[in-house]
């Protein structure tokens, strides 16, 4: 940035001036929309229901058979939630989802997508060479654990259920979805243990 380039935050206020004073967009909606993904939607509804899976067998049996049915059933559902498949990782196999042909990616638990799921590197090269794409993003899988590529698409979202990390017996509720980010549930990170 120049000392004449007015920085990205001034030239958003100036294309929504713009667009409002041409009457293209109601600045009511744009507020509502940014509420909803600031306080209704996001990873922490994911984690909301990982950590449910974590404490509740027959509701981590539930998610794994029908995803979509056990993750409306915590109130998550609308668009891009339609059809969920839930993942769960293992000691035998790690699980990583990408959208190849575009961004595909289940907004009502984890938000919109990171910037580096949308990358074409990202979605060409975890199909390649996954364990390579994870060790770049600090993620080393061990070499026995086979890894499994998962292309969502608009007919099916996925959603990665981490392993429990250990010492979290006791944890509430609360206390484990803190332990699950937004990487853990695409599968390119594990949840983290408790400090």
């Amino acid at each position: 940035m120049t000392d004449d380039d007015p920085g990205p935050a001034l030239r958003t206020a100036a294309l929504e001036e713009l667009l409002v004073e041409r009457g293209l967009v109601d600045p009511a909606v744009v507020d509502g929309f940014v509420r909803t993904y600031e306080r209704d939607v996001g990873p922490l509804n994911g984690a909301t229901v990982v950590a449910r899976a974590w404490s509740d067998p027959q509701f981590r049996e539930w998610l794994l058979r029908d995803g979509t049915a056990a993750i409306a059933s915590l109130g998550f559902t609308g668009p891009q939630g339609e059809h969920m498949v839930v993942l769960e990782q293992t000691e035998q196999v790690h699980h990583v989802v990408v959208c190849t042909l575009c961004s595909c990616y289940p907004w009502p638990v984890l938000g919109l997508p990171p910037s580096w799921y949308k990358d074409p590197a990202y979605r060409a090269r975890v199909v390649r060479e996954p364990r390579t794409v994870l060790a770049e993003m600090g993620l080393d899988v061990p070499p026995e654990r086979r890894i499994e590529v998962w292309d969502s698409s608009a007919e099916v979202r996925y959603l990665v259920l981490p392993r429990r990390p250990a010492g979290t017996d006791g944890l509430t509720a609360e206390q484990l979805a803190g332990l699950v980010g937004r990487d853990a549930m695409v599968g390119v990170a594990e949840a983290v243990e408790p400090s």
